[in-house]
């Protein structure tokens, strides 16, 4: 009886901890099942079975950490052999499986009209992005489908947010203590957050602007009912895209050393959820209107709340944008997104009293905050890029300058 192994999910993860089982031993399952949840340091993915028969074991309880080819459950598959594809499976099953193949086979046959696809991660980036897999034509042998087939059809249908606060802390009963394991997302990001204050020599720059302007506008582009509402971080991410257009080192990251500047801008927006920080990824944000801008921001940070993103949406990216000011602060001295340059952050917007020409009068104001790798760029650069930000927001009809 063949054993499921914990299939590699990519990303260099090495091991997954068991949230929920979708089946129980006894159960019958058929190829491509989706038979149990699991936690990665990115995110939580349900991993399919790629064979069919009778559960005959599951190795592991909700909470266990499981290696990837460490076992997860055994499946009776008596005279099926019903098998998808050679991943996660014991060698000896995967070797009796090839056996039966005849030599004209290409080694990833599709069955029951399903495409051959290797990995449940392919998988589950399809599905959360809407994907019909038999749409997409592989380009791995045999037709494999690859993840960089999955995001070149996510980019190429790519039309397209108050955080969740953290929940309170758990109060340890009187004269105990109380010990929660960092693992997970929550480890992820902590190592990434260290490695950033290890790593980057920070500067924080910032300037208070009058946003009145920036809500006017976004109330006269919500006075559609039929349309995309455009929130305040879209309006942002828009504005600094723009800016880092104009300021492309801001747009890279450091590697030995090099400054490397890429084409694109995958806009990072840092998201609170139950589960702690999450940075979902919206890539090729240059590219995008500001309508489909809203729509990516406002579907992204819901599925990282939901904890429906892949691993693959929740890395590569190249500048962050974070909407502190949903917790009710002014500002805050963020810290960079490892490896990028730079994190624009934006704080609550209250009225306060500001001088316009000559008078005072009430105004909507907020606090830009800009914290920047200081070996990509100087002082100069930065408070360039984040004066022109301030300057979009006090006066957004003079973005169509440079669109």
């Amino acid at each position: 009886m063949p054993a499921f192994l914990l299939p590699d999910l990519g990303e260099g993860l090495t091991e997954a901890e068991i949230v929920t089982w979708h089946v129980q031993t006894g159960d019958t399952v058929a190829v491509d099942q989706p038979i149990v949840e699991v936690e990665t340091a990115k995110a939580v993915v349900e991993v399919p079975v790629p064979f069919a028969g009778r559960v005959t074991a599951l190795h592991g309880q909700p909470g266990d950490v499981v290696a990837v080819g460490e076992p997860l459950l055994t499946v009776d598959t008596a005279e099926t052999g019903s098998v998808l594809v050679g991943y996660g499976t014991s060698s000896g099953h995967h070797r009796r499986h090839r056996a039966t193949r005849s030599s004209g086979d290409t080694g990833i046959p599709p069955r029951n009209g399903r495409p051959p696809v290797a990995s449940p991660l392919i998988r589950q980036l399809a599905r959360n992005a809407g994907l019909d897999l038999t749409t997409i034509r592989g380009s791995g042998r045999g037709g494999l489908i690859t993840r960089q087939d999955v995001d070149a059809a996510i980019s190429a249908r790519q039309a397209e947010p108050a955080a969740v606060p953290e929940p309170a802390p758990a109060v340890p009963p009187a004269g105990g203590v109380i010990r929660i394991p960092i693992r997970g997302p929550r480890k992820s990001v902590a190592d990434k957050l260290s490695r950033s204050r290890r790593e980057i020599p920070e500067a924080t720059v910032w300037v208070d602007v009058d946003a009145t302007e920036m809500l006017r506008l976004r109330a006269a582009l919500n006075a559609d009912e039929s349309a995309p509402k455009i929130s305040l971080l879209a309006l942002l991410s828009r504005f600094t895209i723009l800016a880092l257009s104009r300021h492309p080192e801001l747009n890279a990251r450091i590697e030995g050393d090099e400054i490397v500047m890429g084409p694109s801008v995958h806009l990072g927006v840092a998201a609170q959820t139950d589960r702690g920080l999450m940075v979902p990824v919206v890539r090729d944000a240059q590219a995008h209107t500001l309508e489909q801008l809203a729509v990516a921001v406002a579907e992204r940070t819901r599925r990282a709340r939901d904890g429906t993103l892949g691993p693959a949406e929740l890395t590569g990216g190249t500048f962050t944008v974070n909407n502190y000011g949903v917790f009710g602060v002014d500002g805050s001295a963020a810290i960079i997104n490892h490896p990028e340059a730079a994190i624009l952050g934006i704080g609550r917007i209250i009225q306060r009293p500001w001088v316009v020409d000559g008078q005072v009068v009430p105004r909507h104001m907020t606090e830009l905050t800009l914290a920047f790798d200081h070996r990509v760029c100087d002082g100069g650069t930065a408070g360039g890029f984040l004066r022109f930000i301030a300057d979009c927001v006090e006066f957004p009809a003079n973005v169509l300058r440079h669109l």
